[in-house]
């Protein structure tokens, strides 16, 4: 089983509807994207805690020194923050999210380093964390360097959408940086991406997906991720709050009490 690959979104529709994930090549330029690997660059270079999640990591992790940056196109005050809200309501990329899943609001954007020898993350499901109701939430992962098997690109379930948000197993700590690990559906094949700068990848919500380390000496797989939901959502977990409209504002919907099917996360 392969993604499709497209250069058009009308071509894929079905097989999203199917897969619960297609790949969109070229959808932005090389250039952009070395504009964005810049910037994410001197950011973390000159101050990493600004936008740095808590993931616990020890000092001497690679990932400590290259966080995953959260929520970046909050920051206005940073030319980072500037850039990942313009891109997060560019028409190219919400163009493709409609034609998905109707209009939307922006719900999260994040920037992942992934630096040679940095451990991968399990495999998961993104609205286990979103908590998205009554739909679920949309990803939007776009690659800012060259990504394949072995700089840690992305493995996708195409099918795996079809199942429910499901509570995570304890994951090998040795390869992922997080502790959650979702096993899909018997019967459903991983399929490992291969993707260029400015290729996006599109997948829903429900969709078993992570990545194993990077295992080049000199090969950073950097990516910038955004998630999308529905306007009809009535509530979402708080930390995504507010959401980010077509016109670049922010709007409030109503908070997501408790956590998912296993708890708060």
């Amino acid at each position: 089983m392969t993604i499709l690959r497209s250069q058009h979104i009308s071509a894929s529709e079905a097989d999203y509807d199917r897969d619960g994930v297609v790949q969109v090549n070229g959808l932005f330029t090389s250039k952009e994207m070395d504009t964005a690997r810049a910037a994410f660059t001197e950011q973390v270079r000159h101050d990493r805690a600004a936008l740095g999640a808590r993931d616990g990591l020890a000092p001497g992790d690679i990932l400590s020194r290259y966080p995953r940056f959260m929520q970046p196109h909050r920051r206005a005050d940073l030319e980072v923050g500037l850039l990942a809200r313009r891109l997060m309501t560019d028409r190219r990329l919400l163009g493709v999210v409609e034609r998905l899943i109707g209009p939307a609001y922006g719900a999260q954007s994040m920037f992942y380093f992934k630096p040679p020898t940095a451990r991968g993350q399990a495999m998961h499901q993104d609205n286990y964390f979103l908590r998205a109701y009554p739909e679920t939430c949309l990803a939007a992962w776009i690659a800012v360097d060259h990504c394949d098997a072995a700089n840690g690109a992305l493995s996708v379930v195409p099918g795996s959408h079809t199942m429910e948000v499901v509570c995570p197993e304890v994951a090998d700590t040795e390869e992922s940086f997080t502790t959650g690990l979702v096993r899909p559906s018997a019967g459903l094949r991983t399929v490992q991406t291969s993707m260029d700068p400015g290729d996006v990848l599109f997948f829903h919500g429900s969709l078993v997906h992570g990545s194993l380390p990077n295992t080049t000496c000199d090969r950073f797989r950097r990516s910038l991720i955004f998630h999308y939901v529905p306007r009809s959502s009535v509530e979402i977990a708080s930390w995504y709050l507010p959401l980010v409209a077509a016109d670049g504002t922010d709007r409030t919907i109503a908070a997501a009490s408790g956590g998912g099917p296993c708890g708060d996360t």
